[in-house]
């Protein structure tokens, strides 16, 4: 089945795509330009439903609220258009912004940020409590994340180096360690972005510069692509009540000549395929 086009604001980096289960709305946003949007696949309305500081990417509340991660390392609370703040900075991120995020199975929240001009990128680990501590260092940038249907092993992209690494992960500290490479794109063939997993366990990637939705095996191997018309696809994620909608991002959308004339659209694919429910952030404020 071909993609089809469920919205165009043009987005210049349409990203992280997550799906609300409360609501059953999909929502996504436009990191440069500081924009949110969401989707009723009920009723086929979206909007833009934010405008502000940039947003790297957000998770679910318990209660519905996101949690938005943004410039500076700033983490923030929005709920029905408040903001509250939960950290203002991280101080070694003050020239930096977070990019991707994903809620842990219990609650934690791990969220990377971008290269600063002194350092490079950082995967941090935020707490139930609220306290943030870095989790993986030198990281070129830091991107799609995944936890495997067992709770042993964390994917985590560095689309710096065009990398999807595993991680062993203990639940009980949070802590991941001995990463090692599953799937490494070769230099010209775009480089891989956010990601999910499938109930079966495999690797739905998005391929910035390469047109595609790539899908592998857990050890690496590349089952099929999914083509799309706009050059720089950027994350994945599923939804619906049986969670076989796929929400794809695209980014491009300032030079549609450049990127495909529907560029910075996001997309829904629906080929059959179960995905899994997104864990919800549980963080203490």
């Amino acid at each position: 089945m071909d993609p089809r086009l469920i919205a165009d604001y043009e987005c210049v980096t349409g990203e992280n795509p997550l799906w609300h289960p409360a609501e059953k709305r999909v929502y996504w946003t436009d990191i440069p330009t500081g924009r949110m949007f969401r989707h009723d696949p009920a009723t086929g309305a979206h909007e833009q439903c934010y405008e502000g500081e940039q947003v790297g990417g957000f998770t679910v509340q318990p209660d519905g609220a996101l949690l938005l991660f943004m410039a500076r390392g700033a983490v923030k609370l929005w709920r029905d258009g408040e903001v509250t703040t939960v950290i203002d900075e991280i101080p070694a991120e003050r020239e930096s912004r977070f990019n991707d995020v994903i809620a842990d199975p219990f609650g934690r929240v791990f969220c990377g940020t971008m290269p600063s001009p002194d350092h490079l990128g950082t995967l941090y680990r935020l707490d139930l409590d609220g306290s943030i501590a870095p989790a993986l260092r030198d990281v070129r940038c830091s991107n799609g994340m995944a936890f495997t249907g067992d709770r042993r092993t964390m994917y985590h992209t560095d689309s710096g180096v065009r990398r999807i690494c595993a991680f062993d992960y203990d639940g009980a500290t949070g802590e991941i360690s001995e990463g090692r490479v599953v799937v490494e794109t070769p230099d010209g063939e775009g480089v891989p972005d956010g990601m999910t997993l499938d109930a079966a366990g495999d690797i739905w990637s998005a391929r910035w510069d390469g047109y595609k939705l790539h899908k592998y095996t857990a050890a690496g191997a590349e089952l099929r692509g999914i083509d799309f018309p706009a050059r720089k696809v950027s994350s994945v994620t599923f939804g619906g009540d049986d969670l076989t909608d796929m929400y794809v991002t695209t980014a491009g959308g300032d030079d549609k000549a450049a990127n495909g004339s529907l560029a910075g659209g996001l997309f829904h694919v629906n080929i059959g395929v179960r995905g899994v429910a997104e864990y919800c952030s549980r963080i203490q404020i």
